[in-house]
C-alpha cells in the first residue's frame, strides 16, 4: 500500500541505531539506512514533529536456538550509545528498551499518547527484529504505522526482504525516505 498521508502528529521512531550494533554491521544496506534515518530525523525536527530515539540494553530471558541468552556477557562501555550521525537534540525523546519491541515495558505508548501521536514512522536496525517487533506493537496499540524500508537494515538480507515484502504490508504502509519527506512537506 502506498503512503496515503502523514498525520498531523506523527512521530519518527528510530530503533537501535547505536554504536555497538551499527559498528558491527558494515554492509551497504546498513550504511544507506543510517543515512536515510538521519535525514528523516532532520526533517521531522524541522517540522516540529516528535523524534523518538530508541536504544537497547538487554534481551528477554530464556534460551534460544542462536545460543544467546540474558546471561550473556555484558556489552562493552558505550555499546548502547546512540550513533553520532543522529545528532541527538534536546527535543528528541530517548527510550531504552530491554526487549525486542520499543513498546515493551518502556513507557513509549504513554509518551506517544501524551504527545497526541496517532502515527509512527519506523526506521532502524534490525528490520526483522527490533523494527518488526516495534511495528507489530505499534499496530496492536492502534497507531497508523509507516515503515520506511530504505531507512532500515538487517544483517540477514533474506530476513530483511521477508519483513518488508511479507510482514510489513500487514502492519501498515511501506514507503521510502523520499516519499515520507515529500508527504511531510505536502501536509505541513
Amino acid at each position: 500500500m502506498p503512503l496515503t498521508t502523514i498525520d498531523p502528529i506523527a512521530a519518527l521512531v528510530v530503533v537501535d541505531l547505536q554504536k555497538g550494533i551499527v559498528s558491527a554491521l558494515t554492509d551497504a544496506q546498513v550504511t544507506a539506512s543510517v543515512k536515510q534515518a538521519t535525514h528523516l530525523a532532520t526533517e521531522f525536527r524541522r517540522h516540529g514533529l516528535p523524534v523518538i530515539l530508541v536504544n537497547v540494553t538487554g534481551r528477554a530471558p530464556g534460551r534460544t536456538d542462536t545460543g544467546r541468552s540474558a546471561n550473556s556477557a555484558a556489552p562493552p562501555a558505550g555499546w548502547a550509545d546512540l550513533i553520532d550521525e543522529l545528532d541527538v537534540r534536546p527535543t528528541d525523546r530517548l527510550i531504552t528498551k530491554r526487549r525486542r519491541s520499543a513498546f515493551h515495558d518502556t513507557g513509549l505508548d504513554t509518551l506517544l499518547r501524551d504527545l497526541g501521536v496517532t502515527q509512527v514512522v519506523l526506521t532502524g536496525i534490525a528490520t526483522s527484529s527490533g523494527v518488526e517487533s516495534t511495528a507489530r506493537s505499534a499496530s496492536d496499540h492502534g497507531y497508523h504505522v509507516v515503515l520506511v524500508t530504505d531507512a532500515m537494515g538487517d544483517p540477514d538480507p533474506e530476513a530483511h526482504r521477508h519483513s518488508v515484502e511479507r510482514v510489513f504490508p500487514k502492519l501498515g504502509e511501506t514507503a521510502t525516505t523520499a516519499e515520507v519527506v515529500d508527504m511531510v512537506e505536502a501536509t505541513r
